[in-house]
């Protein structure tokens, strides 16, 4: 028989933790000092000294043993912005939007309806209508950001295998129907770049910005793209 000491007090239960079937992780930012650094070109992390030097090789950088306790320990600061990779359709993609407290996920929707917990899944998430107005909740920590995961392979190393890219970016966010719509028009594995967009311009207040934000584009089919002599 079976402990059923969850039946009364489900929340109390752990969360499952496995891998996934990824080889390695890509990262727009890395912590310094305990605060968040947003970076030019991408940094690559995983657990694999073979796909390490395979990426420092076609991206730049040095493989670089970590202190951290996760399983994809070893870090390449590569010298790259913009690459190309290999995008399964849609299903590659996953979104939602996410409020955590520390490591306890306080609120999870998509925008109109909760998403989890069980009991409250399909009912109104009643997060602010308007953009900005989601934007500066979001901020202040008082409502949810923001959660995409893109899985992909690098065409230029397509048998290294899967990658993963997870963002926060509102940036990202508001076009990723656009980037969803034309990875349905190709209906299959799909030649996309990746890539760290540099951001300028000047305030009203004459305050200069500089960012980078995360934009994927759709190319064409993956087969067109390997039957191109010239790819």
């Amino acid at each position: 028989m079976a402990l059923r000491i969850f039946e009364t007090d489900p929340n109390a239960k752990p969360k499952q933790s496995f891998s996934d079937d990824t080889v390695g992780r890509f990262h727009s930012g890395k912590q310094v000092d305990n605060l968040p650094v947003a970076l030019a070109e991408w940094r690559v992390t995983t657990g694999d000294p073979e796909v390490a030097a395979a990426i420092a090789q076609l991206m730049g950088g040095a493989p670089v043993e970590t202190d951290s306790t996760s399983e994809n320990f070893i870090e390449i600061l590569t010298t790259t912005n913009k690459l190309k990779v290999v995008i399964s359709g849609t299903d590659a993609i996953t979104s939602d939007l996410k409020l955590w407290n520390g490591n306890a996920l306080i609120h999870h929707c998509d925008g109109v309806e909760f998403l989890s917990p069980d009991e409250d899944r399909g009912k109104p998430c009643r997060c602010p209508e308007l953009m900005e107005d989601r934007k500066a909740t979001a901020k202040a920590k008082r409502g949810p950001a923001p959660s995409i995961s893109v899985t992909f392979r690098l065409a230029e190393d397509y048998d290294l295998g899967l990658f993963r890219f997870q963002t926060t970016s509102w940036k990202l966010a508001e076009v990723l129907h656009e980037v969803e719509n034309a990875l349905d028009k190709v209906g299959g594995d799909a030649l996309c770049t990746l890539e760290l967009e540099l951001v300028e311009y000047t305030t009203k207040k004459g305050r200069d910005v500089s960012y980078r934000k995360p934009v994927i584009h759709v190319l064409k089919s993956w087969s067109d793209a390997i039957a191109d002599p010239k790819f």
